[in-house]
């Protein structure tokens, strides 16, 4: 087993890192579309599409949806934090609002159509959360560092790992929840938080809620498409329908960025050592 969770660890690191690179160098247009694919479901999912069976993946991609309803509880639990706490117990607390609510939610009975009702309602919870905190819309461009790569990459490598091997043994619920675990917000938040302060680092965190829906989007085709199309074709499907939807975000974006005139403030500044 150890051989399998080093290789499933090195694997999603390296996709992570890889994908992380490319977002920096491809220019604003495809770079943007890329940083929404799902860099952490994917490889989970793709462990699990060619270990498990059909009513597992099943009820695992329902897992996670319910977990990606209480990320968005993770980002507006941060955004409120980080302006009144300090970065560790903004992270502390929002991960303590996390676990319990992805446990609580996997029993909601329902199945995918409801949870994407659940997730709908807890959207426009954290965006009204994050209009009333009047965060400031300003962006941040600078070269991802070394140790920000290697962090991210390693922490999705071991969420993956310790999901698809470790938890499965536990049932489906336990590696869906996991393997939903918001590690790019953690990173994000602890990041920026660290090098830009904490004004940047809610007003990024709380632009990513949005960016989700291309994750929730990965996880409802699966749970759609599993029991009918073959495994290959279920991960293919799922993809393309999150790389679609944050394509859609990605132009919404740019159409109200120039309606707007084309003013919104951005910082440039290099990652500190």
């Amino acid at each position: 087993m150890l051989s399998v969770l080093i290789t499933k660890l090195v694997a999603t690191a390296l996709v992570v890192i890889g994908v992380s690179l490319s977002v920096g160098r491809l220019g604003p247009r495809l770079g943007g579309i890329l940083a929404g694919t799902p860099i952490i479901l994917g490889p989970g999912y793709y462990f699990m599409l060619q270990e498990r069976s059909v009513p597992f993946l099943q009820e695992a991609a329902l897992a996670t949806l319910h977990a990606l309803v209480a990320t968005l509880a993770f980002s507006a639990c941060f955004i409120t934090a980080t302006g009144r706490f300090g970065l560790a117990a903004s992270l502390a607390l929002a991960s303590a609002c996390w676990l319990p609510l992805a446990l609580g939610l996997s029993l909601l009975p329902g199945g995918v159509t409801v949870a994407l009702l659940v997730y709908a309602a807890a959207l426009l919870a954290a965006e009204t959360i994050r209009w009333a905190l009047r965060l400031r819309q300003s962006v941040v461009v600078a070269r991802a560092g070394w140790f920000d790569l290697v962090l991210r990459g390693l922490l999705a490598g071991v969420v993956v790992a310790v999901a698809t091997t470790v938890a499965a043994g536990s049932g489906p619920m336990l590696s869906g929840i996991l393997v939903g675990f918001p590690v790019g917000l953690f990173t994000i938040g602890w990041t920026l938080h660290q090098r830009y302060g904490a004004d940047v680092a809610r007003a990024t965190v709380g632009i990513a809620q949005k960016g989700m829906l291309s994750l929730v989007a990965f996880a409802a085709v699966l749970a759609w498409t599993v029991d009918w199309l073959p495994p290959m074709a279920t991960f293919l499907a799922s993809l393309l329908a999150s790389v679609l939807v944050s394509l859609l975000l990605f132009l919404v974006s740019q159409w109200r960025y120039r309606s707007a005139g084309g003013h919104l403030p951005i910082h440039t500044r290099d990652p500190e050592p």
